[in-house]
């Protein structure tokens, strides 16, 4: 069983109150937009770090962490990617991407606004934990917290870190 925590857009902010959620995961999945590095060396400083990089994102990023990462977390495949869309509004390229690598979990950030479907067609739960950074037009800092127990994905809750 894995402890997850998955947050997106952080834009260059971290706090403690991430930190400690971040601290009681097994892993923590980040959806792009880190903003700088010093987000991901804080986040790692407290456990295991996936991720994907950003349209804000500077080389140094995009040479850490891929565009599209595919993985597994016990049993259960995930893609990850920061501009995706969701069921029925899936970007092209995204639609093939998981026609072809078939997930149970698909993750995407950069709309700033927390969404969690399931895809009936496709038979993937989407994820988007929304933005847990203070840049943007959100007015809630967002991110998702849930366990993988081999094939089963539990335990799915909102975290509200509150207004921005």
């Amino acid at each position: 069983m894995k402890r997850i925590l998955l947050l997106s857009d952080t834009h260059s902010y971290i706090d403690d109150r991430i930190l400690e959620y971040a601290k009681n995961a097994d892993e923590i999945w980040h959806a792009g937009d880190f903003g700088n590095l010093e987000v991901i060396d804080e986040l790692k400083k407290v456990g295991t770090l996936r991720g994907v990089f950003g349209n804000i994102d500077e080389a140094k990023i995009r040479a850490e962490f891929p565009e599209i990462n595919v993985f597994d977390c016990e049993k259960v495949k995930v893609v990850m990617i920061h501009i995706g869309g969701y069921p029925h509004k899936y970007a092209p390229r995204v639609k093939q991407i998981l026609k072809e690598e078939k997930p149970q979990i698909f993750i995407s950030g950069h709309s700033h606004i927390l969404k969690v479907m399931y895809d009936r067609e496709l038979e993937i739960l989407h994820l988007n934990p929304g933005a847990a950074g203070k840049h943007g037009w959100h007015k809630m800092r967002t991110m998702l917290r849930f366990e993988i127990n081999g094939e089963k994905i539990e335990n799915l809750e909102v975290v509200e870190l509150g207004a921005k």
